[in-house]
């Protein structure tokens, strides 16, 4: 047998091989525990997408506990996953730091390395509780949406990594201790609740030098546990941090100083935190730190996602109340 020939052969296998759900043209997939789906795992069901597909492909999950860590690849573009109900669609996974073989860029539950990736109506979770970082989202795609969804842990809930990657949260609720979103992303969290679960910090941004937005909170609303009354709105984890809260509700866990500069007073110079038109007692800007600013309106309605994601024309983002501000 010549190469040509062994070659065809080894691609018919593989064709005969491949998930016959997307073969037929069929754009929607179905995921259940009970097998009443096509597949019964997340990860099987974002293999069988196959690579850079032509066309949205949509996972939908119906109700249950996938115990599951989910990779989408950096080919595996143009892909929704919709849980049946945001409460009772759980995927959830308990890796951490400090296992073997695991830190904190591995220890994700979800990690989307693709572009124009959505997700919707369900809850990803890190379970390991406080044992150090342990990621439950882990995002470097670009064009990244999550739309009504639980996104929940305790230290390192969100990963949003990745230089040149522009993120969009809308109507989601996100828990966590420290550091619990971090990341060099662009990304904007409009009507999300932030949820703090310990006496740390909410965010650690290590927005790149030259990139005019880092993180962007819009109309959220800052919760906390009753025993919790001491936290930070955010950290610098490199030296140009820069995060921006607008019109936001603050509880009084907030801390009157608002902002730490992680022990390092030179990124107090080159870091930028800012705020307009908050409301709450954790809003109260008479105690803030020196080097944090507080915008004019002016400059607080430049804060618009045309702006910030002046080059996505061909994005959708018609994710809840989006364009309150616009």
């Amino acid at each position: 047998m010549n190469k040509i020939n062994a070659v065809l052969i080894a691609v018919c296998f593989c064709l005969m091989a491949m998930p016959q759900v997307f073969a037929s043209g069929k754009k929607q997939m179905v995921v259940a525990l009970d097998g009443s789906g096509d597949y019964t795992s997340i990860q099987e069901a974002v293999t069988a997408c196959g690579a850079f597909p032509s066309e949205t492909k949509e996972i939908f999950i119906k109700d249950g506990t996938y115990h599951e860590k989910v990779l989408i690849d950096s080919f595996q573009t143009n892909l929704t996953l919709v849980g049946e109900s945001r409460e009772h669609t759980i995927i959830t996974n308990d890796d951490h730091a400090g296992q073997p073989g695991i830190g904190t860029f591995n220890s994700y539950t979800v990690k989307i390395t693709a572009d124009h990736v959505t997700i919707q109506n369900l809850t990803i979770e890190n379970s390991a509780g406080e044992v150090g970082q342990a990621v439950a989202l882990h995002v470097e795609g670009d064009y990244f949406k999550a739309v009504n969804c639980n996104i929940l842990g305790d230290q390192d809930t969100i990963y949003a990594a990745g230089q040149k990657s522009r993120q969009y949260f809308a109507d989601c609720y996100i828990s966590g201790t420290t550091d619990f979103i971090f990341g060099a992303s662009t990304a904007v969290f409009d009507d999300c609740t932030i949820h703090s679960k310990k006496n740390s910090y909410i965010t650690a941004a290590s927005t790149p030098q030259g990139n005019v937005y880092g993180y962007l909170f819009r109309n959220c609303k800052l919760t906390a546990d009753p025993e919790v009354t001491e936290v930070y709105l955010g950290r610098p984890w490199r030296d140009y941090a820069k995060v921006v809260f607008i019109a936001c509700e603050m509880g009084g866990h907030i801390r009157p100083e608002g902002w730490h500069n992680w022990s390092k007073p030179e990124r107090e110079k080159t870091s930028f935190y800012a705020e307009y038109g908050n409301t709450g007692k954790g809003a109260d800007i008479s105690e803030r730190v020196s080097w944090s600013h507080q915008l004019s309106k002016k400059k607080a309605k430049k804060y618009t996602l045309k702006t910030i994601f002046s080059s996505c024309s061909e994005w959708n983002l018609d994710g809840p109340k989006s364009d309150k501000n616009e």
